[in-house]
């Protein structure tokens, strides 16, 4: 029997570490999400984030992945915006 629910860690960067104020979150999705769903739930409570949705990247476990991949529990996930630097 499979379990209902998975928790994943998401490792915040840029703007997405800005509007929490922490660089890591653990949260628990129901089995079958994709990992765009992540990014889904920020731009739902941080809506300012809605400008990062079409230009952010996804990593499950240190591997660059597409937005349709889904989680399994005990992911670390990434959600990479653009960034700035010099």
């Amino acid at each position: 029997m499979s379990k209902s629910a998975i928790t994943v860690t998401v490792k915040l960067f840029a703007a997405y570490q800005e509007a929490y104020g922490v660089n890591e979150l653990v949260l628990d999705f129901p089995n079958g999400t994709p990992v765009k769903a992540v990014c889904d739930r920020f731009i739902t409570e941080h809506p300012e984030l809605s400008q990062w949705r079409d230009v952010t990247r996804f990593g499950i476990n240190l591997i660059f992945v597409e937005p349709d991949t889904l989680l399994e529990d005990s992911d670390e996930v990434v959600l990479i915006p653009p960034v700035n630097g010099g």
